[in-house]
C-alpha cells in the first residue's frame, strides 16, 4: 500500500481479504436472532398480550423495530454478504450512535410490561424469559446503551490504530 492511499482504500484492501468463518456464522446468528425478535414483538402486537402499553405509539414502534432492523443490516452485510467495509462504515456513520438513539428513547418512554412478555410462547418454553422483569429490561437497556456508544467511540479509533498499525508494519517490509 502506498502512504498516499485513502483511509477508505486501505480498509477495502482490509476487508477484501475475507472475513473468517467464525465472524460469518455470528453474523448470520445475529440476523437470525433480529428476525426472531422481530416475529416475537409482531406477535405481541397481533394479540394483544399487553406487554406493550398505551404509551407504545408508532414513533416507539419505529424505535424498536429500526435498532432491531439495524443488526439485520449490519449482521447481514457482514455475516450474510461477507461485505465488511460496507458492514464496517453502516456501523461507524450512524447505526451505532442510532441504536442507541432507539434504546436510550424507549427506556425514557419504557412502553413495555414485561410481566406478559412470555405470553405469546408455549406453555413449555415461558421459563425463558419469564424471569425478565420491568427492572431488569432496563438495566439491560441501560447496559445496551453504554455498549452502543462505546462502540460508536471505538470503531472509528479502532480504524485509525489499525491504519498506524498497518503503514508501520509496511514501511518495515520496504
Amino acid at each position: 500500500m502506498k502512504a498516499n492511499e485513502s483511509w477508505f482504500s486501505r480498509g477495502k484492501a482490509e476487508a477484501d481479504k475475507g472475513i473468517p468463518y467464525g465472524h460469518r456464522v455470528v453474523g448470520i446468528a445475529l440476523v437470525v436472532l433480529s428476525v426472531l425478535m422481530i416475529l416475537y414483538f409482531v406477535a405481541h402486537q397481533m394479540q394483544s398480550t399487553g406487554f406493550f402499553t398505551a404509551t407504545f405509539g408508532t414513533l416507539e414502534m419505529l424505535l424498536l423495530y429500526g435498532s432491531l432492523v439495524f443488526w439485520i443490516v449490519s449482521a447481514g452485510l457482514e455475516g450474510v454478504l461477507g461485505q465488511r467495509l460496507l458492514s464496517r462504515l453502516f456501523d461507524v456513520f450512524g447505526g451505532l450512535i442510532f441504536a442507541a438513539v432507539c434504546i436510550a428513547w424507549l427506556l425514557v418512554v419504557f412502553p413495555f410490561e414485561f410481566a406478559y412478555f412470555a405470553d405469546v410462547l408455549p406453555d413449555s418454553l415461558r421459563f425463558l424469559v419469564q424471569w425478565i422483569s420491568n427492572d431488569i429490561a432496563r438495566v439491560l437497556m441501560v447496559l445496551g446503551i453504554i455498549v452502543y456508544v462505546g462502540a460508536a467511540a471505538y470503531c472509528p479509533i479502532g480504524y485509525k490504530f489499525v491504519s498506524i498499525k498497518r503503514s508501520k508494519r509496511e514501511k518495515i517490509s520496504d
